[in-house]
């Protein structure tokens, strides 16, 4: 899944495809490199990042959407807003991504259940960007995101989706410490316990650069790629990546490496 942030403030690429030129002309050259899905976003959910409104973040999204749907690959709305993924919807995307898992706006669910084709990512979280941090704190946090989780599933289910359409995520950096990220990358197999696809987001954020002293987004790719390579093994259903080509060679490569070791 490729990220295509239309934002100015995103915390890796902000400003660098905010207009509907740059936003496609990024678009087609990760389509060049083999993206799966384009994942579409008009608002930063980056810690302490302030809410847009509906209208921009709309106005932003929006355009990018009618003319990347031309292009004819798959398409993700990044929005915690119903309104926002119902015109996604009807303009082409088949992918709703939302970080708040419906509790940043409970009409989601019923845009999600009328629209059986729609796949719905359900993220853990606890609180908009401004605050998120303010939350971090757990006492077991893989069991502690697994409830969470478990809790957003039932009440989509609840409210009409199937649950073929979910696929999770266990929200790596919201609401979470470092050390929070590296024990759910650790433990990927009790959150696959749910019985859901899972997306992993962890690309170029800030417990990389924690650990590798990279303070430029752009010099954590290394730390990035290495974090896909890890999750390729643990069989998930995706990644969610600023570049493309990279992290495709980075999967190949372990794809590879477990079938010679079935072969043998």
């Amino acid at each position: 899944m490729g990220i295509l942030n239309v934002t100015p403030d995103s915390f890796a690429d902000g400003g660098k495809h905010f207009s509907v030129k740059d936003a496609i002309a990024r678009a087609e050259a990760m389509i060049a490199e083999g993206v799966d899905i384009i994942d579409v976003g008009g608002e930063s959910t980056k810690p302490g990042a302030d809410r847009v409104s509906e209208s921009k973040e709309e106005a932003r999204v929006i355009p990018v959407i009618t003319e990347l749907a031309k292009l004819g690959t798959p398409i993700s709305i990044d929005t915690t807003r119903a309104s926002i993924a119902e015109k996604a919807i009807a303009l082409g995307a088949t992918y709703v991504n939302d970080v708040s898992g419906g509790l940043a706006d409970p009409a989601m669910y019923s845009i999600i259940a009328k629209n059986p084709k729609v796949q719905y990512i359900i993220m853990h979280w606890r609180a908009h960007s401004k605050t998120m941090q303010e939350h971090a704190t757990y006492k077991d946090v893989v069991k502690e995101v697994k409830e969470e989780l478990e809790e957003r599933i039932n009440s989509a289910i609840e409210a009409g989706v199937d649950p073929e359409q979910i696929i999770i995520d266990p929200g790596i950096g919201f609401s979470k410490l470092g050390e929070h990220n590296w024990e759910l990358l650790r433990n990927i197999d009790r959150i696959a316990l749910l019985g859901y696809p899972i997306l992993i987001g962890a690309s170029r954020k800030r417990f990389l650069g924690e650990l590798t002293g990279a303070t430029n987004p752009d010099d954590r790719e290394a730390a990035s790629i290495a974090v896909t390579a890890m999750v390729a093994k643990q069989n998930v259903w995706g990644v969610r990546t600023h570049s493309v080509k990279p992290h495709r060679d980075a999967i190949a490569t372990v794809n590879a490496m477990a079938k010679s070791r079935v072969e043998a």
